[in-house]
């Protein structure tokens, strides 16, 4: 398919984790490496062509609103509030349909950062996503070769590029990216108004129609401060001349 130009950035969490570092400021603000979260990724989403992102805001609604003002380079930022209620994942989409539209988009969390070894991922990810035989496409990293991940992992990947949930498997080799392409009408067809994404993706993975882009690189979720600070090593190291 074409590569979507359009992305969801969900920064509307209260990022309780990352605690102190979010007494004054959200998650999407707290920066790595000099950068601020949400603008690692919004330079990556740029970097694949992306034009326009939606951004829902909630904890330091003000704060991030200008920061994302600010802002002079792709992409253009079209806001989603949440300052009433926070409407977790699915339920951001769902709200923010009107903006998207009905053509797949990327998806993207503001918690996580990664270093490339080969192709960029997102385009890969693009490329990889066939709307006839799937609805969503996630990207996601072996868990042995994640930075700051907790829990014991959440898929199995097919040879087929299908995901299925680790259910009652003590644990799984591979966990999610934070970046997907999704079809926006899937969360717009959901009767609640607040709930999870993962509810969605797993009525797809019985269907046979959740697949996966493994990640070539190195993968870091910034969780908490000592993620953070994890992460924060791992690319000044990667950067350092040899």
């Amino acid at each position: 398919m074409s590569m979507p130009t359009t992305a969801m950035v969900l920064a509307a969490g209260l990022g309780t984790r990352m605690r102190p570092l979010t007494h004054d400021r959200p998650k999407a603000l707290v920066e790595v490496d000099g950068r601020a979260l949400i603008d690692h990724m919004l330079d990556r989403l740029a970097e694949a062509g992306v034009s326009r992102a939606v951004v829902n805001l909630h904890a330091f609604a003000d704060r991030l609103e200008a920061h994302l003002a600010a802002r002079n380079k792709p992409p253009a930022i079209v806001i989603a509030d949440e300052r009433a209620r926070l409407l977790e994942t699915g339920g951001g989409l769902k709200a923010a349909h009107s903006l998207l539209g009905d053509a797949p988009v990327f998806t993207a969390n503001i918690d996580a950062v990664w270093i490339e070894h080969g192709p960029p991922a997102l385009r890969r990810l693009a490329e990889a996503f066939a709307p006839e035989r799937m609805d969503a496409c996630l990207l996601v990293t072996r868990t042995d070769a994640a930075l700051g991940l907790d829990g014991p992992g959440d898929f199995f990947l097919a040879a087929d590029g299908r995901l299925s949930f680790r259910g009652e498997a003590a644990s799984a080799p591979y966990a999610y990216c934070g970046v997907q392409v999704f079809k926006p009408a899937l969360a717009a067809a959901e009767p609640d108004e607040v709930f999870s994404t993962a509810r969605i993706w797993r009525r797809l993975a019985a269907a046979g129609r959740l697949h996966g882009v493994e990640l070539q690189g190195d993968w870091m979720h910034v969780g908490d401060p000592a993620a953070r600070l994890a992460a924060e090593s791992r690319l000044r190291t990667s950067a350092a001349p040899p």
